[in-house]
């Protein structure tokens, strides 16, 4: 299915959302943010789809937030202001929410909201030439939607020199830091992200959703509520009959 802002294709139980607005670098406007926010949600509700793969037309994965969008984002349309932000975190939030696991493969620029969206995945592919951070500072804006996921990922000496330089990582360095799983050569990234769900979709989709889930409830328990969680999830997943 091919559409103004996303391409979706299915194939043996993984569906593949490509970002294609390969002329504005797949940058996010209102129409595009939203696109793949109902994609997204659209995967939870198709049994089929047992695995995702999130990528970019072109060039590179996503250059972030559409700016030319911001003339309109101001203190008199409150409103839209308000709706545009609650869009974006709704969209930053929402991979590692979904009971079907998500890898994101990542070529060239993935910056800003970009850079955010693929953090969000619960894996990443990235091309040898993938340019990854956070600019917004360059343009005197705040990455304040995106912050929290970096912060995760990153220890905050790591994370606070990102955002307050605008400075890019490259394909080592994102492995170094486990920023992404495995770097790929130019090219490969969307084959290699295919593989891995291939290799989800052939699994229970039960245990599966069940293993996400747990893995990110716990991330945010102390550690006895978590392995209270753990040994909740335990009984009741050997109740089931395969």
């Amino acid at each position: 299915m091919t559409s103004d802002t996303l391409i979706i294709t299915d194939s043996e139980g993984v569906r593949t959302i490509t970002l294609n607005r390969p002329d504005k670098r797949n940058a996010l406007n209102t129409e595009l943010t939203t696109a793949i926010r109902d994609a997204l949600v659209e995967c939870d509700r198709a049994p089929e789809v047992r695995a995702v793969v999130i990528t970019g037309a072109g060039r590179g994965f996503c250059a972030g937030a559409d700016l030319k969008e911001f003339s309109d984002l101001t203190p008199d349309h409150a409103d839209r202001v308000i709706e545009r932000a609650a869009l974006t975190s709704e969209l930053q939030s929402l991979p590692t929410q979904l009971s079907v696991p998500v890898v994101a493969a990542v070529k060239g620029h993935a910056v800003g909201g970009g850079a955010g969206l693929a953090l969000a995945c619960d894996m990443i592919v990235v091309a040898e030439d993938v340019s990854f951070g956070y600019p917004e500072i360059k343009h005197d804006i705040v990455p304040a939607l995106v912050m929290t996921g970096l912060q995760r990922h990153l220890g905050r000496k790591l994370g606070f020199e990102l955002i307050s330089t605008g400075r890019t990582l490259g394909a080592v360095e994102m492995t170094e830091f486990g920023l992404a799983n495995e770097a790929v050569e130019a090219g490969r990234e969307v084959d290699r992200a295919q593989e891995i769900a291939a290799g989800w979709a052939g699994r229970s989709p039960r245990a599966m959703s069940a293993i996400k889930s747990l893995y990110y409830r716990v991330a945010d328990l102390p550690t006895a509520a978590a392995m209270d969680a753990g040994q909740d999830l335990n009984a009741l997943m050997r109740s089931f009959r395969s």
